[in-house]
């Protein structure tokens, strides 16, 4: 069936407190979905963020995003007053998130709703804790002992807590049991939230795609809880961590620092730890990307402590085999492969036996200089077409950062008027060339729609500072968009004609 969506993060929805959340403006965007003709609402990692801001680097597989709690919906239960957080500055540039304030002021807020949720009924609670048993006690306990260490990663802990002691671990958690459970309250109010606004977009006909992260943080519960499911040394410390290497965009590579998987050991437990994360996801969403879906085929391997991705090499992964593991244990997934950058026969034909789209990204589509499997008369319909990813500029700002001949190459094709230089008329024939396309589904990021330049780019990859802060201004979603994205996604059969 051919369908389209929007990929709009959560912390990117517009919002008086300094970050998007699973408030009102969320469930507005939903209702601009359903009025648009849209069938998808993409978004990235719902976890936890830590150094760097990144949903790429999480404290936890499991947990969602402490800053996306709504305060509003928090003061409806009773459990804040408006005064306990209207009182603070949460906003600087209401296009930019400031994270660093979310992260000194948030939980000083979200403390004080525990203080009075521990007045009212705690069965939903207790039976939340029950279900989840599998993941939030050590996640509940690794952000405990994190903030009583100010922060430090867990390798720097005290022997018995990094080394997860029985006796270490009953003790420090007698004497914390309220800050535990403070940990837990918040993962409770997150995915009350979370699957209600989920519930009302299922109810409006919109699916939401997530994303999983190939890799987790080194400085995350999934580490301390099974290290031996990752390649670290008899201290815990990495051997080799995961990125990319050297390519036309990054000279050096791109050196992520995730700790890679010790495949060996996953298979001799059944992938346990990977049916379970996966178990879970199809839980929160209706469609699930996979970061990176070539590291399942082969992946990068850097010496840990390398300061460059030059000096890495590849190495086997599990293959189709896994796949095909998973599949036996849960189903067909609705999976999306994110397979970008260069593929070597192998990692196609994984995807090709996987049954799973790909993706197609036009930005790629359009140098001059060689044929491209982007260009949209060589897609296949079992594909996923983006315009742009989050690791992308928008088109406005893609426009500004190319040369001449790709360019002339790009509004050749898009057939635009040679003494037509509007940004606007770029930016919808891009849009019209997505949806035109043989591609089942097409999604289309936000900023583009709003037709924003390189400032609301969200990631620019290799970059240490400055990403994932864009946010959209209230109002901004207009009727009349509506209608113009409408009006598009009938055109090209992506929704049904009124």
């Amino acid at each position: 069936m051919r369908a389209s969506g929007v990929l709009m993060h959560i912390s990117s929805l517009p919002s008086e407190y300094g970050v998007g959340t699973l408030g009102r403006e969320a469930y507005k965007f939903v209702d601009f979905l359903v009025k648009s003709g849209q069938t998808y609402w993409q978004v990235l990692p719902i976890c936890p963020t830590s150094y760097g801001d990144s949903p790429y680097q999480s404290f936890s597989t499991h947990a969602g995003n402490p800053y996306f709690i709504d305060f509003d919906m928090l003061k409806d239960e009773k459990l804040l007053k408006k005064s306990d957080y209207a009182q603070f500055e949460w906003v600087w540039d209401e296009e930019k998130v400031d994270y660093a304030n979310l992260y000194y002021r948030r939980f000083d807020v979200l403390k004080i709703a525990y203080e009075n949720f521990k007045q009212t009924p705690q069965s939903a609670f207790e039976m939340f804790l029950e279900e989840n048993e599998n993941w939030i006690s050590n996640y509940a306990l690794f952000m405990t002992i994190k903030e009583e260490n100010g922060g430090k990663c867990w390798l720097e802990w005290e022997e018995g807590l990094r080394c997860r002691d029985p006796h270490s671990l009953w003790r420090f958690k007698s004497m914390h049991e309220d800050e535990v459970r403070f940990w837990e309250f918040v993962q409770f109010k997150f995915f009350e939230q979370w699957n209600a606004l989920k519930e009302y977009a299922n109810s409006k006909g919109i699916q939401i795609i997530g994303d999983i992260p190939i890799y987790v943080a080194l400085d995350s519960a999934a580490v301390w809880v099974y290290p031996d499911l990752f390649e670290l040394d008899e201290n815990l410390v990495p051997t080799a961590v995961a990125g990319c290497p050297p390519d036309a965009f990054s000279p050096t590579g791109q050196l992520w620092g995730n700790p890679l998987y010790k495949w060996e050991r996953h298979k001799e437990t059944d992938y346990s730890w990977w049916i379970d994360r996966l178990k879970a996801s199809a839980k929160l969403f209706d469609m699930v990307r996979i970061d990176h879906f070539r590291g399942f085929d082969e992946y990068y391997a850097i010496p840990y402590g390398d300061k460059t991705a030059e000096g890495g090499r590849w190495l086997p992964g599990p293959g189709i085999e896994f796949f095909r593991f998973v599949e036996a244990r849960l189903g067909k997934l609705p999976i999306i492969a994110e397979d970008l950058g260069f593929l070597t026969p192998s990692v196609l034909m994984m995807l090709k036996e996987s049954g799973f789209p790909g993706m197609k990204v036009l930005e790629f589509a359009f140098d001059p200089r060689e044929e491209s499997s982007y260009l949209p008369y060589n897609y296949d319909k079992n594909c996923v077409c983006y315009i742009g990813t989050h690791d992308n500029n928008t088109i406005i700002g893609w426009s500004k950062e190319m040369d001449a001949q790709t360019m002339k190459f790009c509004r050749r094709y898009l057939d635009i008027d040679p003494k037509d230089k509007s940004n606007s008329t770029l930016v919808w024939k891009f849009i019209k060339t997505a949806f035109a396309s043989v591609a089942d589904t097409v999604i289309i990021q936000a900023q583009d729609i709003l037709e924003l330049g390189e400032g609301a780019r969200m990631n620019t990859p290799s970059t240490p500072a400055g990403n994932w802060q864009w946010r959209a201004k209230k109002g901004v979603f207009t009727t009349a968009l509506a209608r113009k994205l409408k009006d598009i996604t009938i055109t090209y059969g992506r929704c049904p004609r009124e």
